[in-house]
């Protein structure tokens, strides 16, 4: 830790240090307590972090550069530091090219992952937090070449960066029920960095008068593990005696599309990816490490509009497993909406939302809304809450995490 500390102060020295001999370096950044309590129980904190998060630019004709640092300190746990980007730009006058940690985003969806598969994510709290921090930087090569309105971008990732998950001990790890305690054996978690298991992805853009659209595809290491699950049986009574769960990541390949539109006031998005080789848990007891693979489609439809000066938007989002069989425990088609409604008052100091993810398969839904008010230059206080509905599903199976939450941010 001390390390990390003295990495820290060196790093912050040597580009304040920039910033004096070069006047063209930007620094951005801010500073945020962010303070939650459970509603049930003992109203027990959720989360209690101190965040300071820098941007330091420069940027030239043919040359640029960011590094985007971050700390967080939370109250029961060290110091932790990271870098969230650090990457170059070279420009020339057909093409780019970006080379170190960076976070590229695909797609048109809000508050969903469907090709947006470039950065993993972390979710060490849930779907939480914004979604700059949930969306995790990757070291990569990015070239885009440009003609017309339209660009053609190809992305290398040398090395492959998994989905951050909660701890063990975490109240936003998901639910897994086992008959008895299993043992995990991550031999085959981690992917040796080599040219055979790198990544690759690639991505045309179109952006006219009337809409734009891209077209997406992608070689990748699915970025959650599948859980194999290999059972030990007493041979005389035939009772389960021994679980080991042996996480591991496979190859997937997708291809996918999306595109928004303005239909008269309205603004209408789509998405649609389409994954091959994806593993799904199963409960067939024929199956011998309890996974199946399958190939499955995702897609959104959502419509944007303004109404007496309330912004709002709706997605109703599928994911539909081709060639189902029974006894994979997720649904052969799973339906999700998400809602959107948001005003402003004081021009834009107070500001009130609510936006919500509805799970329909399983009625549960999480339920976000929040006040924010910007009192003073850079500064902002926001007050809000994360209602989990429902017993069951990806929202309902946290119903006990409900809690209330501020946010002070000052930026600068």
């Amino acid at each position: 830790m001390k390390l990390k500390i003295a990495i820290t102060t060196l790093l912050a020295f040597v580009l304040f240090n920039q910033a004096k001999a070069q006047e063209k370096l930007e620094i951005t950044g801010y500073a945020r307590n962010y303070t939650g309590v459970l509603t049930g129980g003992d109203n027990e904190f959720s989360i209690v972090q101190n965040t300071l998060d820098l941007k330091f630019e420069k940027s030239s004709d043919r040359i640029a550069f960011k590094v985007n640092p971050y700390l967080y300190h939370y109250f029961d746990s060290d110091l932790e530091f990271g870098l969230r980007e650090a990457y170059l730009d070279m420009r020339f006058d057909k093409f780019d090219i970006r080379v170190g940690k960076q976070q590229i985003i695909y797609g048109k969806a809000e508050g969903v992952f469907i090709t947006d598969a470039v950065s993993p994510k972390d979710l060490s709290e849930f779907l939480l937090p914004d979604f700059n921090e949930i969306r995790m930087g990757i070291t990569a090569a990015k070239v885009n070449y440009y003609f017309g309105n339209s660009t053609i971008e190809g992305v290398w990732a040398p090395v492959f960066t998994p989905t951050l998950m909660p701890e063990m001990n975490s109240i936003w790890r998901p639910t897994m029920v086992f008959p008895i305690a299993p043992t995990y054996d991550n031999s085959t978690t981690e992917i040796t960095p080599s040219l055979e298991n790198s990544e690759l992805f690639l991505r045309f853009s179109n952006m006219g008068s009337r809409a734009d659209f891209e077209i997406v595809g992608g070689y990748f290491w699915d970025d959650d593990p599948t859980m194999h699950i290999t059972k030990e049986v007493d041979p005389i009574t035939m009772q389960l005696i021994g679980l080991t769960v042996r996480p591991e990541h496979h190859r997937l390949t997708m291809g996918g599309a999306s595109f928004s539109t303005q239909v008269g006031p309205t603004l209408l998005r789509g998405e649609g990816g389409y994954y091959s080789g994806k593993y799904f848990q199963t409960e067939t007891p024929t199956i011998p490490d309890a996974t199946i693979k399958k190939d499955y489609i995702h897609y959104m439809v959502g419509l944007d509009y303004t109404l007496v000066g309330v912004m709002l938007s709706a997605q109703f989002i599928q994911e539909n497993i081709l060639d189902y069989e029974r006894g994979i425990r997720n649904d052969e088609v799973e339906s999700t909406m998400t809602f959107l409604a948001k005003k402003d008052f004081l021009r834009e100091k107070l500001w009130l939302e609510l936006f919500a993810y509805v799970g329909l398969n399983n009625e549960d839904a999480l339920i976000r809304p929040k006040i924010s008010y910007a009192f003073a230059d850079g500064f902002d206080i926001q007050l809000g809450a994360n209602i989990f509905v429902g017993n069951k599903g990806r929202f309902g199976q946290f119903d006990a995490n409900d809690m209330i939450y501020t946010k002070i941010k000052y930026s600068f």
